[in-house]
């Protein structure tokens, strides 16, 4: 049995406007072990983003509650968060941008430049540290977004859909380097996704969200030799049985 890196306890989620109410999550109750690749798979408007953002503090829940560690010691945890936009800012270059919370975080100015330079060169964008977001592929911004997110070295990586806008060529390259960069430092990492081949290719274990109020439908481990083949009759037979899920779902 691992350590809990994020225990997500009773979380239920309500949203009140001028058109009534929508129980939008819940309840909701699971663990992701430390140094593990999680993956939350389910329909549009299933209540993933908002479960992603309430376990990110950017949100509050009606009930239940979240514990964040880092897997080991009693430090608050470093959380790094992707958003489905990439969320860069457009007046900062690439550098500027990937070095924005380690300047927010007070880190002093040699380490800021090592730390940036080893993220560049680790999402190969050394060549286009001075440009700006609009100059960018959106595979380009992404990666941006994704450097941002780790160059702290988070405890906790959360990931909304990041590369959903993104043409399937672009989408498969970016899960490629995620994984990589996820089997090297093992941070433990929460992917948003409603693609269940992103699901199967990415995670060690896929939470499936019902329609709302999102609640935990089913939990599958995901088995696969390295690297994992998407051709394979392993990785097709996961997919098959993950989609008849789905479809049950819709």
């Amino acid at each position: 049995m691992g350590v809990a890196a994020i225990d997500v306890v009773s979380l239920s989620k309500t949203f009140r406007d001028l058109s009534g109410t929508i129980h939008a999550l819940g309840p909701v109750s699971f663990q992701v072990n430390a140094g593990t690749f999680t993956c939350l798979l389910g329909p549009t408007g299933c209540g993933k983003t908002t479960l992603l953002r309430i376990i990110a503090g950017l949100d509050s829940p009606d009930e239940g509650h979240i514990a964040l560690s880092p897997g080991q010691g009693t430090r608050n945890p470093v959380v790094g968060y992707v958003f489905q936009q990439g969320a860069l800012f457009p007046w900062m270059t690439v550098r500027a941008n990937i070095e924005f919370p380690l300047r927010a975080a007070g880190v002093e100015r040699d380490s800021r430049a090592e730390k940036v330079q080893r993220m560049l060169e680790m999402v190969e964008l050394e060549g286009f540290a001075s440009s700006y977001p609009h100059q960018l592929s959106g595979g380009m911004q992404q990666r941006t977004a994704l450097a941002r997110s780790l160059v702290r070295e988070p405890d906790v990586l959360l990931l909304d859909e990041p590369f959903s806008s993104l043409d399937t060529r672009t989408s498969q390259l970016l899960q490629g380097k995620l994984r990589e960069l996820w089997q090297d430092r093992k941070t433990t990492v929460l992917f948003v996704t409603h693609n269940i081949e992103e699901a199967v290719y990415l995670a060690g274990e896929v939470l499936v969200l019902g329609h709302r109020p999102g609640r935990i439908t089913r939990t599958q481990s995901i088995r696969l030799t390295e690297p994992r083949d998407r051709l394979s009759a392993d990785f097709t037979g996961y997919l098959f049985n993950l989609r008849q899920t789905f479809e049950e779902l819709i």
